[in-house]
């Protein structure tokens, strides 16, 4: 029982942080999803939210509101930022690129990366920025079953149940709804979805809209968890192994992912840490998506693609 409790310790840490990686991947997987388009600009648009919010934050607090009041003038203010952001790469970069080939709406998003990332820093700032919207402390559970209990992090259990309620809803979205069912079929083939009547650009807008608005959710937890700073644009790269594990088209496998991805991370970091080195958090993600690419290319929850000639 006494090295029972330690692994259960890591391997429920590893799973929670997992899902916060989930939080970054299923704008990945919105996007995709709708309009066969990898947006390489996620993470800009969580250092984007992240920064609005953190500002307007700070802004309303200053002039005297409840905090409370002033937490949901800045989410409102975050998420008309990301409208904003939406629109104008509707409007700018994607729209005069309809029909264009993936590497190219891909490479567009490149692009965007790099304007959100400055425009960000030019209106709101590049210094670290404290948030506090959830608990940092743990819990201590069955310290009655093992010696000092097991650690269990406020903020992970936060973005688990967060992340939990995004998953159900957008998948409810995506399957019942009209619009849902529009953004499949754009995805599926732009010059036909145009065919049959369906909005291009109206799709494009509210699929980054919402990609925003998830933006803005995962910005609230990793804020919370870094701090607000430059250095959250990584994230997409951490979000990359999950969605392929996952499969880049399935919002449930983006929370499988960074499942597998979460606890793999940290027990390899503590048990296999020692014997081949440190530093092993920075690769192990990419050496097992590349392993379940060599066995299953779509993901383990990914649609398979049959092309016929």
């Amino acid at each position: 029982m006494e090295g029972l409790g330690p692994f259960l310790e890591v391997l429920i840490g590893g799973l929670l942080a997992g899902v916060l990686y989930s939080l970054v991947a299923l704008g990945f997987v919105l996007i995709y999803k709708a309009s066969g388009v990898f947006n390489f600009a996620q993470g800009a648009m969580v250092l984007l939210a992240g920064l609005a919010l953190v500002r307007s934050l700070d802004f309303l607090v200053a002039k005297g509101l409840p905090f409370e009041v002033a937490v949901v003038g800045a989410l409102l203010f975050a998420g008309a930022i990301m409208a904003i952001t939406a629109w104008l790469i509707e409007r700018y970069v994607l729209g005069p690129l309809l029909n264009q080939s993936e590497m190219t709406l891909f490479m567009s998003t490149i692009g965007a990366t790099f304007i959100i990332e400055g425009a960000a820093q030019m209106l709101f700032g590049s210094d670290v920025y404290p948030l506090q919207l959830y608990p940092t402390d743990a819990w201590i559970i069955l310290d009655e079953v093992f010696p000092g209990g097991i650690l269990i992090s406020k903020l992970d259990v936060w973005g688990a149940v967060i992340a939990g309620v995004l998953v159900a809803g957008l998948a409810a979205f995506f399957q019942w709804t009209r619009t849902g069912r529009a953004l499949r079929a754009v995805a599926d083939d732009h010059a036909a979805a145009q065919s049959v009547g369906i909005p291009i650009n109206w799709i494009w807008f509210v699929v980054w809209l919402i990609a925003g608005l998830v933006a803005v959710v995962a910005a609230t937890v990793w804020g919370t968890k870094l701090g607000v700073q430059f250095s959250i644009t990584f994230l997409a790269l951490k979000a990359l192994p999950v969605l392929i594990i996952g499969g880049f088209t399935s919002i449930p496998g983006a929370i499988v992912g960074g499942l597998v991805i979460g606890a793999g991370e940290k027990l390899a970091e503590i048990y296999l840490g020692p014997y081949i080195g440190g530093g092993i958090e920075y690769w192990f993600a990419y050496v097992l998506a590349l392993a379940v690419l060599l066995v299953r290319p779509q993901g383990l929850f990914g649609e398979r693609i049959i092309e016929r000639i």
